[in-house]
């Protein structure tokens, strides 16, 4: 049996709700949009394999509720993750406001983990609050990798994702190279850790 992928990595994204979180996921996993806003309930989450520098990544991305009454749950995923997805809303000030309270509560759960920050709804230009220039230099005062994009047209969609699995690849390239070691010797598996509350669901908002 062909192997499915080399190495696995475990992706969260964070913002708050209405940003377009599930947007995004879906843009990029199944090339689709749904422009319904239906909150996530909890936790969700949505499986893509991509190739990197030549290795086949799995990455498993869960998506996160925004409201605050479940800010307990997304704690409890903080601590799995190696690479973090902070998203803000360009029409929102509120929500770009609101980063610094998610990167606190990283820091609290998850550490030096890997991070990208993602302005969403860049097609949205006629009703921008928040400059690309803003977003910058808050990024580079946080020293976040900043990508700027469009769950709507998918444009930067992949650079965001993809960006934020090579930083992952090089904070944790030891660990990475024992991955590969120990496929070489015992074969690849799909991974049968994920907490059974866990449910794929579909895409909304």
């Amino acid at each position: 049996m062909a192997k499915q992928y080399d190495v696995l990595i475990r992706l969260l994204m964070l913002g708050d709700s209405g940003v377009g979180k599930t947007s995004m996921l879906c843009k990029f996993t199944e090339e689709g949009f749904n422009s319904t806003h239906i909150p996530t309930i909890g936790i969700d989450f949505k499986m893509k394999t991509l190739m990197v520098d030549d290795k086949k990544i799995r990455i498993q991305i869960w998506d996160t509720a925004g409201q605050e009454r479940y800010d307990t749950i997304t704690k409890q995923y903080f601590r799995r993750a190696q690479g973090i997805m902070l998203v803000y809303d360009i029409t929102s000030e509120i929500s770009f406001r609101h980063i610094s309270k998610w990167l606190d509560m990283i820091d609290e759960g998850a550490g030096s983990v890997a991070r990208i920050l993602v302005a969403n709804k860049s097609d949205a230009s006629a009703l921008r609050i928040i400059s690309k220039e803003e977003g910058q230099t808050f990024a580079r005062e946080k020293n976040l990798a900043f990508v700027e994009g469009s769950a709507f047209s998918g444009d930067n969609l992949d650079e965001a994702f993809e960006g934020l699995v090579k930083i992952v690849m090089d904070r944790n390239k030891k660990d990475i190279d024992e991955q590969l070691q120990s496929i070489k010797l015992y074969g690849s598996r799909e991974n049968s850790t994920i907490d059974a509350e866990v449910k794929p669901g579909g895409c909304c908002s």
